[in-house]
């Protein structure tokens, strides 16, 4: 099988030397692409600055800001089976970037934000060929978000954690994550270290296209 996993944080330049961007490690992406390559799927894996190595045996797609991610989902979805959405893209970019770096002022300073372009309700949802998987970074009403992501983002699962815990989520080695259906069932898997939990991930989207392959057979 053919798997996209998108991974990391996105940077938004302010100026030359400042941006906005998130906790992201890019350590969920980067086990499941390696947890997928263990299973023997092809990997391309869509990093943004990471804090960990690239997994071998997996085609490594640089991107900074949202928008490169934008396009690369975008060019990569064309050929996969199942596109895996774990990036923690920017919600939001500066509405001007400044070419110069911008000198300390006494007064305050307000800067002006745009959103950013919503990769995962811009997928085609008519005769899509693939799966999708999103997630979800919850601090609370975790199972409510992330259903509400589910349907408004058309996937065909997603991942939710809750990032308030201090012993897992992001910049973690350990993740505990509640996984939603489109069917209204869910399934939970107990804080453990982010790469069991990738095998764990890989393993249900495996079995989920593969029954998705079937159905289309007959």
């Amino acid at each position: 099988m053919r798997f996209v996993v998108t991974a990391g944080p996105t940077r938004e330049a302010i100026d030359p030397v400042r941006f906005i961007s998130n906790r992201s490690s890019g350590k969920m992406g980067y086990a499941i692409a390696e947890a997928a390559v263990a299973a023997g799927h092809e990997v391309k894996l869509i990093s943004g600055p990471a804090s960990v190595a690239p997994p071998a045996g997996t085609k490594i797609i640089s991107i900074t800001t949202s928008d490169e991610l934008h396009d690369e989902v975008h060019r990569t979805v064309r050929n996969c089976d199942v596109l895996v959405m774990c990036a923690a893209v920017s919600d939001y970019k500066p509405a001007k970037f400044q070419a110069q770096k911008m000198k300390k002022r006494k007064a305050p300073f307000a800067l002006q934000l745009i959103p950013t372009r919503d990769i995962l309700a811009s997928l085609s949802r008519e005769n899509r060929a693939y799966l999708v998987v999103g997630f979800a970074a919850e601090t609370h009403d975790l199972e409510s978000n992330a259903r509400k992501k589910l349907l408004a983002k058309n996937c065909d699962m997603i991942v939710a954690n809750d990032i308030s815990r201090n012993d897992s989520g992001m910049e973690s080695d350990d993740n505990a994550v509640t996984i939603f259906f489109r069917s209204g069932e869910s399934k939970r898997i107990s804080r453990a270290p982010k790469k069991i939990i990738a095998r764990e991930l890989v393993k249900i989207i495996s079995k989920m296209l593969q029954k998705s392959l079937t159905k289309k057979s007959r």
